[in-house]
This record gives C-alpha cells, structure tokens and sequence, in this order.
C-alpha cells in the first residue's frame, strides 16, 4: 500500500495516518524526518541538504526527489509508505512521476476552513505534561486551567487564529492544486496512475477511519 495523505493543515492527516501506518504495517515518511535522517548519516545527498539548510536555503526539489528514492528502498517500505506532507508542490509530484516513484492511492481528507479553524483556535495546553484541551469540544473543568494541577493553560502561536488562516491560505495556494493534479490523473484512464479518494474529515475520528478503509478496499 503506498499512500499519499493530502488535506489542510489542522484536517486530521495525522489522526488518521496512524491508523493507516497500523492496519497496512507501512512506515509513515515526512521530509523533514527524512533530510533529518540524511543529514545525521551524512549520506551524500544529505552533506548537500546541510549545506543549503545552514546557509539558509530550502533544499531543492532533486535533492528530495533522491532522498525519496532511496527512503523508499529500506527494508521497513517492503509493504509499501506513507507520504506525509509531500509533494507539496506540483512540480515536486512531477519529479517523482518522472523517477518512476509508484503510488497506489491518494487520500484527500476533505474539511472547510472554517471547521478548521474552529478545531485548531480552540486548542488550549498545559505546557509542563503536554495535556490538551479544547474551549468547545473538551474543555478543562474550570476555564483556562488545566484539570489535574490547576495550572493555567496557553493558547499555543501555531493555533491563533491568524496564524491558522495563514497557514490555510498557503494550502490553498501551493498544495491543494495537487488535489486537481492527482484527480485529473486517476480519471485519465492511465492504468499506472494512483487512485484518488476523499474522505470527508468532519465528524468522529473512528467515523472517518472505517470510511478510508472501506474506500481503500
């Protein structure tokens, strides 16, 4: 099963990806935790990627593609992967058309801004245990502090609501045009090209599960 998960920032990717990594026995690959691996192995390609990350730089495409390449042949991808936020660019899903790398479905978990928005604003932590809550849908027993110590809780920057507007305005600009891309290609009749699913990821976590399994056969 080689996977890749699309959808907002905030949609729910991570959630589901461990069920899917669990069910399917794939390891679950973000770039970051691949140039992370490249870099301290001091692979090749990995010296290159340190070198453009400590000058300030993004690590081009074919750098990437390659860590890919070779991600994809260690032993734990025997069944297959996951990819977890990549391609995010169309360019970068046509690099790896062009490598040869083969997918079998894209997921796109489907959920509007606004529901979006209301899932991450709402997020309030304690920060020493890394305990969670959420103002609406699980809130502490006495507001803005948390259960166990009664400590007071804190609205990370990553979960404002501006920041999360931004961070959705980004999507929409770069990475949901991969939802076109990865659609127009599973209707194209090719038989090599992935098939495409999208899930609706509004509603019980278990609910949108048992639905991406059914819809991944």
């Amino acid at each position: 099963m080689r996977l890749i998960l699309l959808g907002a920032p905030g949609a729910g990717k991570g959630t589901q990806a461990t069920y899917i990594k669990e069910k399917y026995n794939i390891p679950q690959i973000s770039t970051g935790d691949m140039l992370r691996a490249a870099v301290k192995a001091g692979t090749p390609l990995g010296l290159e990627a340190k070198s453009i990350m400590d000058a300030g730089g993004l690590v081009r495409d074919d750098i990437i593609i390659g860590l890919v390449k070779e991600r994809i042949t260690d032993a734990d991808c025997a069944n297959g992967f996951l990819f977890d936020g990549f391609p995010r660019t169309v360019p970068q899903a046509d690099a790896m058309k062009e490598a040869g790398v083969v997918i079998d479905y894209v997921v796109e978990i489907d959920v509007p801004d606004e529901a979006i928005v209301d899932r991450m604003a709402g997020r309030r932590v304690h920060v020493a245990s890394g305990r969670t809550y959420h103002v609406k849908f699980n809130p502490p027993k006495t507001e803005g502090v948390d259960d166990v110590t009664g400590e007071e809780l804190i609205q990370r920057a990553d979960d404002e609501e501006e920041t999360v507007k931004k961070r959705l305005a980004v999507y929409h600009e770069q990475t949901e045009v991969l939802v076109g891309y990865y659609g127009e290609m599973a209707a194209s009749g090719d038989a090599t090209a992935p098939k495409y699913v999208k899930v609706n990821g509004v509603g019980q976590v278990e609910v949108i599960r048992d639905q991406l399994f059914v819809a991944l056969g």
